[in-house]
């Protein structure tokens, strides 16, 4: 039962656009206003990606 105005991303364009901010040096913000999608959805999949990155490494 979701919003009809939720957008649904692949897992593929989650990933692309994470890595896009890893690899152009831009901040969260403008990587997705380039891309045309919200700065916090970005930043969910940013932290989310980070923190399955961290897992598993002697803490």
């Amino acid at each position: 039962m979701g919003n009809k105005y939720t957008k649904r991303y692949t897992e593929e364009f989650k990933s692309d656009a994470v890595a896009l901010v890893d690899s152009s040096g831009k901040t969260v913000t403008a990587v997705a206003r380039e891309l045309g999608i919200s700065s916090e959805s970005l930043r969910g999949w940013y932290r989310r990606a980070k923190a399955d990155r961290s897992e598993g490494q002697p803490g």
